[in-house]
C-alpha cells in the first residue's frame, strides 16, 4: 500500500479499478485548512492524463508493472509476434497496443513489453535505432544556408526528415521518441 503523502514521480498504484502512474506531485499546506497532495496522474493502460487532489492519508494498493525484454520476430496481419529470449515462447501482441514509434523497429530488435497482471498494454522500442536509408532525393551542394532537410524512407518503411548530405544506402541513427534524425551510423 502507498499513501498519498508518500507519492513520488513514477510510482504506480491502483485506484477505481485502473492503474495510474504519477507524473507530477506537489504537497500543499495552505495557511488555513488541511494539507493536500495535488497530482498529475496518467492512466497507464488508456494513456489519458488527469489532474487530481488527494488527502495525504488516503491509501492505495501498489501496482507492479512488469517490463520484460522481448525480441520482435515477425507480424502476421494485425498480430505482431515477440519472442521471450529466456523461454523462447512467442507472444502475440495486437497492432492497437503498439505505439507510433514502433515504425522504427525491424525484425530481431529487442523491445520492452509492458504488462500488468499478465495483460500486455504497451511496448517501449529501443530509444535509438540504426536504420538504412532506402529512398531519398540526392542532395545539392550549396543548399546549406539553413538547416535544410529532405524526406527519406527508411528500411522499416518509416519516413523522416534528414539533412541534405544523407544519401540513399547510408546507415543513420534515429531517436524513436521524437522520430528525428540523430547522426550517421
Amino acid at each position: 500500500m502507498v499513501s498519498a503523502g508518500d507519492f513520488r514521480n513514477g510510482i504506480t498504484f491502483e485506484m477505481e479499478g485502473n492503474v495510474y502512474q504519477i507524473i507530477e506531485f506537489q504537497h500543499v499546506k495552505p495557511g488555513k485548512g488541511a494539507a493536500f497532495v495535488r497530482t498529475k496522474i496518467r492512466n497507464v493502460i488508456a494513456g489519458s492524463v488527469v489532474e487530481r487532489t488527494f488527502n495525504p492519508t488516503e491509501k492505495f494498493p501498489t501496482a507492479y508493472i512488469e517490463r520484460k525484454d522481448m525480441e520482435y520476430s515477425y507480424n502476421d496481419g494485425d498480430l505482431y509476434y515477440f519472442m521471450d529470449p529466456e523461454t523462447y515462447d512467442m507472444v502475440p501482441i495486437g497492432a492497437d497496443v503498439l505505439p507510433d514509434s514502433f515504425k522504427f523497429v525491424k525484425e530481431n530488435m529487442t523491445c520492452k513489453i509492458l504488462s500488468y497482471k499478465g495483460n500486455v498494454f504497451g511496448l517501449e522500442p529501443p530509444t535509438f535505432v540504426t536504420l538504412e536509408v532506402t529512398e531519398t532525393d540526392p542532395g545539392f551542394a550549396g543548399n546549406t544556408a539553413t538547416n535544410a532537410t529532405k524526406p527519406a524512407t527508411l528500411e522499416t518503411g518509416a519516413e523522416i526528415k534528414v539533412p541534405l548530405f544523407i544519401d540513399q544506402g547510408e546507415m543513420i541513427n534515429v531517436d524513436t521518441r521524437t522520430g528525428e534524425y540523430m547522426s550517421r551510423a
